[in-house]
């Protein structure tokens, strides 16, 4: 069974069966033995009870609900936006702040298993807009030695969905399979990519840039085309995995937990891609 870079697919119970343990059609016994990053665990018998009295998520369901996630966060981010033009000592406090409760929001609908409530992906949408529409002014203003304003936020979200509609071009195609070895080389090529940050951010308390990965040099401008690059392979994890729970025929609410799923996953592009594009406004 193949697994996905997002930890929000990741963490969707399987079954022993094949099919997903909260999603399946086959009925709940004394226990279901679950995968919780390749480690077993056992869920409530009762955890979704009678799945087959739910109507079946659809492609449709995905969209929709997709779409509505990605508008409240378009709207927050509009509104965050606004609010620190007007006042740029609130960019600090939104970036942090919504940065935090977004990502502990994430972590609480995975390990909580509530990825399909959608009280917790609107929630997370907020948030994430408060951080995105504060960034975005932080990485464009001159204010914070940005520059580029509206016009590199346009571009830097044209090029967002421009990859996300690539991808999903390619996977629907089959230009390139999703297979067991295609998914290990994103997964370690993610883990890579986490601890060089981390270790660019601890570094940077001790030397000034760190080791060079965000100080807008060569050596940034490669490390974000590869952030880019992986953030765009994982999307082909993300579209095999709603296929599975489609197969699966999991209940029309999991649709939420493809939502906050696939948004992870273009948050973080479109970070790398406005900070990617302000390195060359800088110079």
């Amino acid at each position: 069974m193949r697994t996905t870079s997002n930890p929000v697919f990741r963490n969707l119970p399987k079954q022993e069966g094949g099919g997903y343990a909260t999603f399946g059609s086959a009925s709940a016994g004394a226990a279901q033995v679950t995968q919780q990053f390749g480690q077993p665990q056992y869920a409530p018998a009762d955890q979704w009870a009678h799945p087959t009295d739910q109507r079946t998520m659809t492609i449709d369901d995905v969209v929709t609900k997709t779409g509505i996630t990605l508008g409240v966060l378009a709207v927050s981010a509009l509104i965050s936006y606004v609010l620190v033009n007007s006042n740029i000592a609130l960019a600090a406090p939104f970036v942090i702040g919504g940065g935090l409760i977004g990502f502990g929001l994430v972590l609480f609908a995975t390990f909580g298993r509530k990825m399909d409530n959608p009280a917790i992906v609107l929630a997370y949408a907020v948030a994430e807009g408060v951080f995105l529409g504060a960034l975005s002014f932080m990485f464009t203003d001159i204010s914070f030695g940005g520059a580029g304003g509206a016009t590199l936020i346009a571009q830097a979200v044209l090029g967002t969905f421009g990859v996300f509609f690539g991808m999903l071009v390619v996977y629907r195609t089959g230009a390139i399979r999703v297979t067991p070895r295609l998914t290990r080389m994103i997964i370690g090529a993610l883990v890579g990519v986490l601890v060089l940050a981390l270790g660019n951010l601890i570094a940077g308390f001790f030397i000034d840039g760190g080791f060079g990965l965000r100080d807008g040099g060569p050596i940034a401008i490669i490390f974000s085309l590869v952030c880019i690059g992986i953030a765009a392979f994982s999307f082909l994890l993300d579209f095999d995995s709603a296929d599975q729970l489609i197969r699966a025929r999991a209940p029309e609410k999991a649709a939420w937990g493809v939502a906050l799923g696939l948004t992870v996953t273009l948050v973080w592009l479109y970070v790398e891609i406005l900070r990617l594009l302000s390195y060359f406004q800088s110079d």
